[in-house]
C-alpha cells in the first residue's frame, strides 16, 4: 500500500482527497492542495506494522471553514483598499445619468471622470466610501467564500450529473447569503461617494455611521436595503462567473503537481490562475452589468418620485427613455478596469491565503 492510499483510506468520509484515476477531477480536488498532508501529519500512522509518530509543526488550531472565512475575508480587504478609487469613478459615471436628467454630463470617462475628482476634491475625493467598502468587503467575502464552499461540496453529491448547474447553485446560493446581509453597508458606500458639491441633490453624511443613522432616521429602514431587487439579479453574475472560473482552472491547468522528498505536493501557477480569473470576470460582467446601473440609480438620491427610483420596471423604461441602450452600460469600460484586476486580486489572494494558511493550521476537520 502506498503513502496516497493511506491517505484515501485514513478517513473515508473526506471525499476526494487525491484524484485516483476514477473519480473525476473537479476544483475541490485542485483548490485544497496538501490536505492529505495536514490528515497524516500529526498523528500516528503504520506502515508495515511499525508505527511512526508525525509530529506537528502548525502554529495555529483553526479547522478548515475557518481558514476559509480567513481567507476570503483578507481577500476581501485587499481588494477593497486596492480598487477604491476606481470604485467611487465607476459609481460617478453609473449615477450621473439619472442625476443630470439629459443636461450635460459633468464626468466624461475614466481619466476625465478621475481628473475631475482630483481637481475638485484632492485626492481624498478618490477614497470616499472607503470605510463602508472594507466594512463591505470583509463580510462580505468571508460570508461568501464560507457558504460557496460549503455549498460546492453539498450540491455535486445532489446533483452529481450537473457539474456546471451545480457550482451554479452554489454561486446564487452564498450570493443570496451575502448580499441580504450587507446590503446596508453598499448603500451607505454609494451615497458617501456620490456626495460631491456638484451634486443636484447634495447629501451631508460626516462619515459611515453619520450616514447610517441619517438614513434610517430620515427615510427608513428601507432605504438601507434599496437595489435589493437588482442585487438578486445581479446573482446571476456570480452564476456564471463562479462556474467558468471553476472550469477554466482545470482548463489552464493552475494548480501543477510536483514531488519533492518523495511527497506529492500542489502548486500556484500564478499566472494561469489571474487569467483564468481575468476571463471569468468579463465574460459575466458583459452579460450582467445592466443590474449595476440599476442597483446604483436605485440606492442614490434624486429628484424621482419613489414609483420610478424605487421600482425596477419603471426604472428600466425611464433609463431606456433617456439614455437609450447606452445608458445601461455607462461607466462600463471603467468597470472592467475596476472589477477585473479586483476579481484577480479577490480570487488569486484567497487561493494563496487559503493555501498558507493550510500549511501552518490544524484543528478538527483540517
Amino acid at each position: 500500500m502506498d503513502e496516497d492510499d493511506l491517505v484515501r483510506r485514513k478517513d473515508p468520509h473526506e471525499g476526494f482527497l487525491v484524484p485516483d484515476g476514477v473519480s473525476p477531477l473537479s476544483s475541490s480536488d485542485v483548490i485544497e492542495p496538501r490536505r492529505a498532508a495536514r490528515l497524516i501529519e500529526g498523528h500516528e500512522i503504520s506502515i508495515n506494522h511499525d508505527v511512526i509518530q508525525v509530529p506537528s509543526t502548525k502554529l495555529l488550531q483553526l479547522n478548515d471553514t475557518q481558514v476559509i472565512a480567513l481567507s476570503g475575508a483578507v481577500s476581501g480587504f485587499l481588494s477593497g483598499i486596492i480598487v477604491c478609487p476606481l470604485d467611487v469613478i465607476k459609481t460617478r459615471l453609473q449615477a450621473q445619468g439619472l442625476q443630470s436628467l439629459g443636461e450635460n454630463r459633468y464626468y466624461h470617462g475614466f481619466l476625465g471622470t478621475a481628473s475631475t475628482i482630483v481637481r475638485d476634491e484632492g485626492v481624498r475625493g478618490l477614497y470616499k466610501g472607503l470605510v463602508p467598502i472594507i466594512m463591505g468587503y470583509f463580510p462580505t467575502w468571508m460570508i461568501y467564500f464560507t457558504c460557496y464552499e460549503f455549498c460546492k461540496d453539498l450540491y455535486p453529491k445532489l446533483f452529481p450529473h450537473w457539474g456546471f448547474a451545480a457550482y451554479s447553485l452554489s454561486a446564487i446560493s452564498s450570493g443570496a447569503i451575502s448580499t441580504v446581509l450587507t446590503n446596508p453597508i453598499w448603500v451607505i458606500k454609494t451615497r458617501l461617494m456620490l456626495q460631491t458639491h456638484v451634486s443636484q441633490y447634495p447629501t451631508h453624511y460626516h462619515g459611515t455611521f453619520d450616514a447610517f443613522n441619517k438614513i434610517r432616521s430620515q427615510e427608513g429602514i428601507r432605504a438601507l436595503y434599496a437595489g435589493l431587487v437588482p442585487s438578486f439579479l445581479g446573482l446571476l453574475h456570480v452564476a456564471i462567473h463562479f462556474p467558468v472560473y471553476e472550469k477554466l482552472k482545470v482548463t489552464f491547468n493552475c494548480y501543477q503537481g510536483s514531488t519533492q522528498d518523495n511527497k506529492k505536493e500542489q502548486g500556484i501557477h500564478l499566472p494561469r490562475l489571474i487569467m483564468a480569473s481575468c476571463v471569468s470576470k468579463m465574460i459575466a460582467s458583459v452579460i450582467t452589468y445592466p443590474h449595476e446601473i440599476l442597483r446604483t440609480r436605485m440606492q442614490l438620491k434624486s429628484n424621482l418620485p419613489d414609483s420610478v427610483q424605487h421600482k425596477m420596471l419603471p426604472l428600466i423604461r425611464k433609463t431606456y427613455l433617456t439614455e437609450g441602450l447606452r445608458g445601461f452600460y455607462s461607466g462600463f469600460v471603467t468597470n472592467l478596469i475596476r472589477t477585473v484586476p479586483a476579481s484577480a486580486i479577490t480570487l488569486v489572494s484567497f487561493e494563496w491565503v487559503r493555501n498558507r494558511l493550510s500549511n501552518i493550521t490544524t484543528g478538527p476537520g483540517s
